[in-house]
């Protein structure tokens, strides 16, 4: 059974830093493009940051510098780091996977089911 769980998400104050994680089972995730997305509450959801198989990157322009993905083969694990927190960046974040190289677009055909953002003031 394919699978993304997402965790570390929660609380943190502004210009803090909080980490994200996405656990992968049940597919070739090495040879997997991956993304992390987010919508925040009443906009349409957006892409966040992409990598490729080989480790190549890509950020939405208006996030670049703040936030770093990577990801890890053998543990089958992405990652999204986030730095200098701010109010915006509150939302639902998920991890996505796909054989199909979607850059920041949503089709991505794997989801985890997401976890909450809270920044706080």
């Amino acid at each position: 059974q394919v699978q993304l769980v997402e965790s570390g998400g929660g609380s943190v104050q502004a210009g803090g830093s909080l980490r994200l994680s996405c656990a992968a089972s049940g597919y070739t995730y090495s040879s997997y493009y991956m993304g992390w997305f987010r919508q925040a509450p009443g906009k349409e959801r957006e892409g966040v940051a992409v990598i490729d198989s080989d480790g190549t990157t890509g950020y939405a322009n208006a996030l670049k510098g703040r936030f770093t993905i990577s990801r890890d083969n053998a543990k089958k694990t992405l990652y999204l780091e986030r730095n200098s927190l701010k109010t915006a960046d509150i939302a639902m974040y998920n991890c996505a996977a796909d054989s199909i190289m979607w850059r920041l677009l949503t089709k991505y055909s794997i989801w985890g089911k997401g976890l909450q953002v809270a920044v706080s003031l």
